[in-house]
């Protein structure tokens, strides 16, 4: 009898994993299914490009079912619950898939109302993220908008799913500025809980050199702190 095995969530984990297992396993082996709540896959690794023009949302997102393998059924439905000791997994459409092996891949869930004060008043006008789609496209257009003052590239909290993002988002930031004749009105400051630009001593003392030459300012041992001048404008990497 074939095995049943069960990803919840279809992002890139889930599926990376579901197309492992179908290549490892004939279909006579095991019955390989996927559910997720929608058919959107984000290749979220690009979405930092997107606030300076350098792809499309429609470049970044495809149908879940088009990145798994022949032979994998992908469910779109919410799950409605998991019985653990009946080993069955019920979606909302009442829908039931009983598993041998239930592999739990669901991602995360932004929650920037986490931190005191930034959905309040400027959020998602001079306050932004850019780790999903719409908040991408608004830092998109605030930037192409923005007319010179100061950018804060702030890191809230520790850990993130990518620690090197915020980074790259500086110096993306400090490249856009400069190929549009902005730099010089432009200050742009990385501001991170870290004792240093990164996690890591060496890299962390090479990124700092490199934020130097770039004239990028380092705050380290930040707090978040949510207070805007007049002029200031915020971006923030991580939420």
């Amino acid at each position: 009898m074939a095995h049943r095995i069960v990803v919840l969530g279809g992002g890139t984990g889930g599926t990376i994993m579901a197309n492992r297992l179908r290549r490892r396993f004939d279909d006579d082996q095991a019955t390989i299914s996927v559910v997720d709540k929608d058919d959107h896959h984000v290749y979220q690794p690009g979405l930092i490009f997107l606030p300076f023009g350098l792809t499309d949302a429609h470049e970044l997102i495809r149908p879940r079912r088009r990145q798994l393998r022949r032979g994998i059924t992908f469910y779109e439905s919410e799950i409605e619950h998991v019985d653990v000791a009946e080993d069955r997994v019920t979606l909302a459409d009442g829908t039931t898939l009983p598993y041998d092996v239930l592999v739990v891949a669901t991602g995360v869930v932004l929650q920037p109302e986490e931190t005191e004060g930034l959905t309040d008043v400027g959020w998602n006008e001079r306050m932004f993220t850019f780790y999903d789609v719409p908040g991408a496209e608004q830092l998109a257009r605030a930037l192409e908008g923005f007319p010179g003052g100061r950018l804060v590239v702030n890191l809230i909290d520790m850990p993130i799913k990518c620690p090197i993002a915020p980074l790259e988002f500086a110096f993306l930031a400090d490249s856009y500025f400069t190929e549009r004749g902005l730099r010089g009105k432009v200050e742009i400051s990385y501001v991170t809980p870290l004792d240093g630009a990164f996690t890591r001593p060496l890299a962390s003392e090479r990124l700092a050199g490199i934020l130097a030459e770039k004239n990028i300012e380092l705050a380290t041992l930040a707090v978040a702190v949510v207070l805007f001048g007049s002029n200031a404008s915020c971006q923030n990497s991580t939420v």
